[in-house]
């Protein structure tokens, strides 16, 4: 038996044997073909698919979706939606500064802020005055509406001239040096600063209650003027033993800067207590 020209060429009665690898060949090539097909139209699907989710998510933010509640598509609001208003009220804040804080040195300027009493103890108190390590012990002390009487020269009539209202005086000492500072008090700050510009002369010492007599006529003392506020204050400073003082007795200088310095800061503290009070007052 046989077949036409190119057909295969086994069967009964044929001479030949089939080609069994050539057989297997052509389908596994067959097969390989398919499953190219299958996965070349996955990916086309897979694609479409794709393209068609893009457009869709495209036209949602677009506003075409119909969908969306809001303009753009979605649940939320959009900007414009939301209330201007909350629950909640906005802090305010005063346009008005508050007043600043009351100056000390405008109550011991003028008599008729610097309303305290004035007393030897309001200035100078207690039995002694401690100044780092160093001690002084008080001596006598006066207070006195006579200006002049408390002075050396011509401090007196400058202060008499200059409106001066009373005169205090406190002595100190330590270890052979004595100081006396007299505060001059004034109705005004200019006229205070008047007097100790133009001070010559000087504060009268005032001995007593454990001081000795000190710097008498003829001796070398030192002797300093200032002024703060309304208030002028002097020192003289010298030895008990009526030694002269000069620039290498270093003691002697400490010892009336000590006082002087305490003297400013006790003038300045009072301002500072009327100042607290007044900023203390419930407003009128």
């Amino acid at each position: 038996m046989s077949f036409g020209q190119g057909g295969p060429s086994w069967g009964p009665g044929g001479t030949q044997t089939p080609d069994w690898a050539a057989l297997a060949d052509e389908s596994a090539t067959r097969s390989r073909r398919k499953k190219w097909l299958l996965i070349g139209g996955g990916v086309l699907a897979t694609a479409a698919v794709g393209a068609i989710v893009a457009t869709a998510v495209i036209s949602t933010n677009n506003g075409t979706s119909s969908t969306g509640s809001g303009k753009n598509g979605s649940e939320l609001p959009a900007p414009s939606d939301l209330p201007n208003n909350t629950a909640e009220p906005e802090p305010s804040f005063s346009s008005v500064a508050p007043p600043p804080p009351p100056d000390p040195k405008d109550y011991i300027s003028d008599v008729k802020k610097d309303r305290a009493p004035i007393t030897v103890d309001a200035f100078f108190p207690g039995k002694k005055l401690t100044m780092g390590d160093r001690v002084y012990a008080k001596g006598a002390t006066q207070q006195t509406k006579n200006c002049a009487a408390t002075t050396k020269g011509a401090l007196g009539s400058i202060l008499v001239n200059n409106g001066c209202d009373q005169v205090i005086r406190a002595t100190y000492s330590k270890d052979g040096v004595a100081v006396t500072v007299g505060l001059a008090v004034f109705e005004t700050e200019a006229q205070a600063k008047k007097a100790a510009r133009q001070s010559s002369g000087s504060i009268a010492t005032l001995s007593g209650a454990g001081v000795p007599a000190f710097c008498p006529t003829g001796s070398v003392c030192r002797r300093t003027a200032n002024s703060y506020g309304r208030y002028a204050y002097f020192a003289i400073s010298g030895f008990t033993s009526g030694k002269n003082i000069t620039k290498a007795d270093k003691n002697a200088f400490a010892t009336g800067d000590d006082l002087t310095n305490f003297t400013f800061r006790q003038i300045r503290h009072r301002g500072e207590l009327q100042a607290s009070a007044a900023a203390a007052a419930p407003a009128a």
